[in-house]
């Protein structure tokens, strides 16, 4: 469809072309009936300010954009997303930058977006989230020339700069201490299987049940809700083999898989101890407190956002490892149950 014109306005008012820009722009020159009349017919066409104009006058938009393909559903109450963007927004607000935030449905539904933003110049860069095995975006804002800068990698981001923290790391350190504990039966509740961080977990899970001897090991995929994180570990509690210990990829999993096991009548850790990626404050609120692996999200927002100003500013911007999730144990874990 075409965008709706001035001209458009002032032939369904009834009035000069001169006399709707006036109108719209607050300007004297028509009575405040006739102004009125002519704003809600801009509104019920669905007029906006054509942003060529800004675009020709190479003006910033002082915004950063952030496009998340996760349903809203899960993202109301994910912490590791809310804390993100607190990070973002704090880094944003002392150099007088806002966030354009918008949930999309599929990759073509966010690729689309990038485009409108960029050339409508509502935005002076992006952050590329959930980075994907061959992710459509990232060529996209290549060929775009639009700053942007991932959160994740290192691995399939191409040229673009980006911010990162070791996932293999953090999940080679949490079986090894589960099986320092004793256990041999240790499950592990993903994320979606097509996401880069969860292939990296998942090849990290792998290698670390090999070398240390865990005799049986299981990973379901999730969409990271609790609903799902709750189906999949009455699954595997609910099998032939049951875990002594689960791992999951957020502390909104875990703390579901809590309910689940205390709900099948298990003790939590005499029974099945629990670890949960992304240490917010959930996992010390709910008994037993969770064992976590924390990181620092809100500082790990604010460096992205660095990055992207910085690149926003003509600056060469690169990888940037952040720190290490590290492991905090707590009243979840302990060592499992001698097997009659």
């Amino acid at each position: 469809m075409k965008r709706p014109t001035i001209a458009d306005i002032a032939r369904r008012a009834g009035v000069s072309k001169g006399a709707v820009s006036y109108a719209l722009n607050g300007q004297r020159g028509v009575s405040e009936a006739t102004r009125r009349r002519i704003l809600a017919i801009a509104d019920e066409i669905g007029w906006n300010p054509h942003s060529a104009a800004r675009a020709l006058s190479g003006a910033a938009a002082d915004t950063i954009g952030l496009a998340l393909r996760r349903p809203a559903r899960v993202l109301g109450f994910e912490p590791f997303y809310m804390e993100l963007i607190s990070g973002v927004e704090a880094e944003l607000s002392d150099r007088a930058y806002a966030l354009m935030l918008q949930i999309v449905a599929d990759a073509d539904a966010e690729v689309d977006v990038y485009r409108r933003w960029w050339g409508e110049r509502r935005v002076d860069g992006v952050l590329i989230c959930d980075l994907r095995v061959s992710d459509p975006r990232i060529p996209v804002v290549t060929d775009l020339h639009l700053p942007a800068v991932v959160v994740g990698g290192p691995e399939g981001v191409g040229d673009v700069p980006h911010v990162w923290n070791d996932d293999a790391a953090a999940l080679i350190e949490t079986v090894e201490y589960l099986a320092a504990l004793g256990h041999r039966r240790i499950a592990r509740v993903a994320g979606l299987p097509d996401l880069w961080h969860t292939r990296v977990r998942a090849g990290a899970f792998k290698e670390a049940c090999g070398r240390l001897g865990v005799k049986w090991s299981q990973t379901i995929g999730t969409d990271y809700s609790g609903e799902e994180g709750a189906q999949a570990t009455r699954r595997l509690l609910s099998g032939e083999t049951r875990p002594t210990a689960v791992i999951y990829d957020n502390d909104v999993m875990a703390v579901a898989g809590l309910g689940v096991a205390q709900e099948m009548g298990l003790t939590v850790p005499g029974d099945l101890s629990i670890v949960a990626f992304d240490d917010s404050p959930l996992c010390r609120l709910v008994h037993p407190s969770l064992t976590a692996l924390a990181r620092d999200i809100p500082a790990y927002g604010a460096l992205a956002a660095r990055q992207l100003l910085a690149a926003i500013g003509g600056q060469s911007v690169g990888s940037v490892q952040d720190a290490t999730a590290r492991l905090v144990p707590r009243a979840s874990t302990a060592k499992p149950r001698p097997v009659d």
